[in-house]
């Protein structure tokens, strides 16, 4: 494991006040971001400026399934660069074949198309809708309150989420928002105009909450009633994040029906390049060839350079059978988170999420006494806590903290995670 290399001390006080000028001055100030400076990383930790070391159970959010400086992905990185970087889609070339096909083994018959982030994925996904119900006059996509899908304009306004439309109005028409998890509301919510209906197997930004089973084969059968496509933005969900490559799958194992189910197309990105960015969607037979010549196009998408590394990252993931890791793993912390929510109910109310995609749901701010005094929300002021602790984590919403760590964290850095949240949930009780 790499040893931090930053000094500590004034120096790099200095070093990192340097870097957050440069911030200040020259980068579009769209973020709020920690006050961290990150200067290297090995596995499932991370140094700042400062010499510090940090646990990273947020992985860029979702992104580093490998975890940091896997030599596996440089090697690849590497050797590619040697032969081929990036050329246009006007050509061939062998990776991006090989790695349609392996996502396609993984999904089912089918054709992907590759992008360059989740976002860019997620806008194929309504191209492919308003093509599919272009000649019928039907455009409208049905989307999921608290769901995210991007920060397009199109994204935002698939987005279920009030807070990312705010200061971009008037929103890209041709999505409503029905409730999730709720199969009547999708069945009243249909009109004329309705083409697809559009949701994520498990929501991510809207706090780590599950889609049932009953209500995946619900909509499946309602969509194949009215002729509608059923899209699932799997850009953080999926990977193996939940222990198979695609939520929805693990969510249906075991369930009557549950192995024939299939979306009609499904967004990636995140975990599918490991921190390299590549973005993707598959679309089943008989929709594959919806989008034909001069419909869609993309300068980076699909390059050598990033189709080498994604088939490296799948490599890696069924070598070291990280699904099976995933689901140990993840089984063991969210047991362990469950042990804090009985024994402080007070700021834990509840535990979601399945694998390594799971949210610790906080009581309100007024509710904790530790943190009712400042006006920044619970997750937030939770998040910065296990900063102090030597833990990265995200938060999801102002009641959620989500934990993303790649699919190889070992047992001993899940007790570690596990030890940090129990300091930080103990002194807030």
């Amino acid at each position: 494991m790499n040893e931090p290399t930053s000094p500590a001390g004034p120096a790099a006080a200095d070093g990192f006040a340097t870097v957050q000028q440069l911030f200040q001055d020259y980068v579009v100030p769209s973020y709020g971001r920690f006050e961290l400076a990150l200067t290297h990383g090995a596995g499932s930790y991370v140094w700042d400026v400062r010499g510090r070391r940090y646990l990273d159970l947020g992985g860029g959010i979702a992104v580093n399934c490998l975890g940091h400086a896997h030599p596996a992905l440089t090697e690849a990185l590497l050797e590619q660069s040697r032969r081929l970087i990036h050329v246009s889609n006007l050509y061939y070339h062998e990776p991006q074949g090989r790695l349609a096909e392996a996502l396609v083994r993984r999904l089912g018959p089918g054709k992907v198309f590759f992008a360059n982030s989740g976002a860019e994925a997620n806008e194929g996904l309504y191209k492919l809708a308003r093509r599919f119900g272009h000649d019928e006059g039907r455009f409208e996509i049905l989307t999921a309150l608290h769901s995210f899908h991007g920060r397009t304009l199109a994204g935002i306004a698939a987005t279920g989420q009030d807070k990312v439309k705010k200061g971009f109005e008037p929103m890209v028409a041709g999505f409503r928002h029905i409730p999730f998890n709720d199969l009547a509301a999708a069945r009243a919510a249909l009109s004329p105009a309705t083409v697809a209906i559009l949701i994520e197997g498990v929501q991510g930004e809207g706090g780590v909450t599950p889609a049932t089973p009953e209500y995946l084969l619900g909509l499946r059968a309602l969509c194949d009633e009215h002729r509608l496509l059923l899209l699932m933005d799997g850009v953080q969900c999926g990977h193996y994040r939940t222990g198979r490559f695609q939520s929805f799958q693990r969510l249906l194992e075991g369930v009557p029906g549950g192995e024939a189910f299939l979306p009609d197309a499904v967004s990636m990105a995140k975990s599918l390049g490991g921190g390299f960015p590549i973005g993707a969607f598959w679309v089943r037979a008989p929709y594959q060839d919806l989008l034909g010549p001069g419909t869609h196009a993309t300068t980076f998408g699909g390059t050598p350079l990033a189709c080498a590394v994604a088939l490296r990252v799948l490599e890696v993931i069924e070598r070291e059978h990280l699904a099976d890791n995933a689901r140990a793993q993840g089984a063991f912390l969210k047991a362990g988170l469950e042990t804090l929510a009985a024994r402080y109910p007070g700021v834990i109310r509840r535990v979601r999420g399945l694998g390594l995609m799971l949210g610790v749901e906080l009581a309100p701010r007024e509710q904790i006494p530790a943190l009712a005094a400042s006006d920044k929300p619970a997750a937030l002021q939770v998040v910065l806590r296990l900063h102090e602790a030597g833990v990265l984590t995200v938060p999801a919403g102002t009641q959620v903290v989500r934990l993303l760590p790649p699919l190889n964290l070992s047992r001993a850095e899940a007790e570690a995670g596990l030890a940090a949240l129990e300091q930080v949930v103990a002194a807030l009780a």
